[in-house]
């Protein structure tokens, strides 16, 4: 069986880790907004656990082929591809101008940050 190239895989794992992130980070807030705070931190980082088993991994990965800028950018991008399904169809948010201006913005960064 071959590896997956380590760009691959590092975009993978950051995809599942950025999942669990989403709903540590926002979660709470549809599910446990009349818990007191702590139990939603408490919950909220249950399940940071789980990012972190992905996300350690995916940067190590991701490490040996881009730099750190490149790593970082990329997890931005990654993290906006995630929270704005989630936002819209979990959250019920809607999507406004702005979303999209900011965006393009990450687009040009990514640009930019892979412009060899």
């Amino acid at each position: 069986m071959t590896s997956l190239p380590p760009l691959l895989t590092t975009v993978l794992l950051l995809t599942a880790s950025n999942v669990f992130m989403t709903f540590a980070w926002y979660g709470h807030l549809k599910h446990l907004n009349s818990s007191p705070w702590w139990i939603a931190a408490l919950v909220s980082w249950g399940i940071a656990l789980f990012e972190y088993l992905l996300q350690v991994p995916a940067n190590r990965i991701g490490h040996t082929t881009l730099s750190l800028g490149q790593l970082k950018i990329l997890q931005e991008v990654i993290t906006l591809t995630v929270f704005v399904p989630f936002a819209v169809l979990y959250m019920g948010q809607g999507l406004k101008m702005n979303d999209l201006y900011a965006g393009l913005c990450l687009v040009g960064a990514v640009y930019f940050m892979f412009k060899t």
